[in-house]
């Protein structure tokens, strides 16, 4: 319960995994906005609010997400989409944790599909007080190749939403890795 004794804030929180390779981890946007928002905005307050971090996993289009791999028996793909589960599982763990060691409460979960579409579905079916997401801050020519989910969800979703760009130090060789 919040400290003026009504309902702590929700504050709706996307991440995403690292694309880049080899690195299962939060995505330097996410990591940032989510560490933003704790810092910026819950602060001391942890009793004043209630964080609702939300994973959408890309659907695989073929089948198949490791293209390195071989497959030869139903069981094979089993696996991958276990395996897949567990990666998001692991990408949330992180949040959560970080969540119980500073006294925040939170909720996460995992969904999967078109990320902007999912995320502002998420939005309408749980009424968050605002929607954090992180942003690569990709130029004009870049979005057109790219695609921003953080732009999308400013325009689309039913609730306040604040993008948090990564700073130039976070910013990766290539911008589009995050």
């Amino acid at each position: 319960m919040a400290a003026d004794g009504g309902e702590p804030t929700r504050i709706m929180m996307a991440v995403n995994e690292s694309s880049i390779k080899g690195y299962p981890n939060a995505s330097i946007s996410s990591r940032g906005a989510f560490e933003w928002t704790l810092k910026k905005i819950v602060r001391s307050n942890t009793s004043g609010f209630k964080l609702l971090l939300l994973h959408v996993q890309l659907p695989d289009k073929y089948g198949f997400n490791d293209m390195d791999s071989m497959y030869s028996s139903p069981e094979d793909f089993k696996n991958i989409k276990h395996k897949n589960k567990i990666r998001g599982l692991h990408l949330l763990e992180y949040f959560v944790k970080r969540c119980h060691e500073i006294g925040v409460a939170c909720e996460a979960w995992v969904k999967k599909g078109d990320p902007e579409k999912v995320i502002c579905y998420e939005v309408n079916r749980v009424q968050p007080d605002f929607l954090v997401v992180g942003s690569r801050g990709l130029g004009p020519f870049q979005k057109i190749f790219v695609g921003t989910v953080s732009e999308f969800c400013t325009k689309h979703a039913d609730c306040p939403v604040i993008a948090i760009k990564r700073t130039a130090a976070q910013t990766p060789q290539d911008p589009v890795d995050d």
